[in-house]
């Protein structure tokens, strides 16, 4: 099916990256992409608009690494306090 669609930045990115990843076109790119998302079960980073944050700040998805005191100590001396 043909059809028009506008894309965020990171979106389009996304789906560039696993057509050339995988040497398809763009559209079966972003077709992938939505099946994906389409059968992903709701995680606990998977939070929707009305659902309430735990604190008061919303969660960040996992990282792969751990956030220590000298990321914080660096953010801080860059960010000036």
């Amino acid at each position: 099916m043909r059809t028009t669609l506008n894309l965020a930045d990171d979106a389009l990115i996304a789906a560039q990256t696993l057509a050339r990843r995988q040497q398809i076109s763009l559209g079966e790119a972003v077709s992938e992409l939505v099946r994906r998302g389409a059968s992903a079960p709701a995680g606990p980073t998977a939070r929707s608009a009305d659902a309430p944050l735990r604190g008061r700040f919303d969660l960040l998805p996992r990282r792969d690494e751990a956030i220590t005191a000298e990321h914080i100590r660096a953010l801080m001396e860059r960010e000036g306090l």
